[in-house]
């Protein structure tokens, strides 16, 4: 069987096999403009080893999980988001709306959002 992260559209991405248009990337995080984007900005910001769901997140990826966070915050305030506001959205599983199964925050902003999401 073939490896899984060899089938996962953001692995490749992170891998350089798909193109993006990348907002940040170090060794660990690639930030890249959604293609089917929900609001004027909309950024994934994922890491770079796989990790598929939230439910597969470990005592070991802590560090990793609370760098996506404070990126996605990073990049917000470079985009000039965090003066009206920003939503950061994470989904787990098919029925929460999750389509690519390798961990993502979806840093959303640029326009007002309304509550509750869904």
């Amino acid at each position: 069987m073939t490896n899984p992260t060899e089938r996962c559209l953001f692995c490749r991405i992170a891998n350089g096999d798909i193109n993006a248009r990348k907002v940040y990337e170090d060794d660990k995080v690639l930030a890249f403009e959604d293609i089917n984007p929900q609001s004027p900005t909309h950024v994934l910001v994922i890491p770079r080893r796989h990790i598929a769901t939230l439910d597969d997140v470990t005592e070991a990826d802590t560090l990793i999980v609370g760098e996506l966070v404070r990126r996605a915050a990073a990049i917000a305030r470079d985009q000039h988001l965090n003066s009206e506001g920003y939503r950061l959205v994470v989904n787990c599983g098919e029925a929460a709306g999750q389509t690519v199964f390798h961990i993502h925050i979806h840093l959303l902003g640029g326009r007002t959002f309304g509550w509750p999401p869904g």
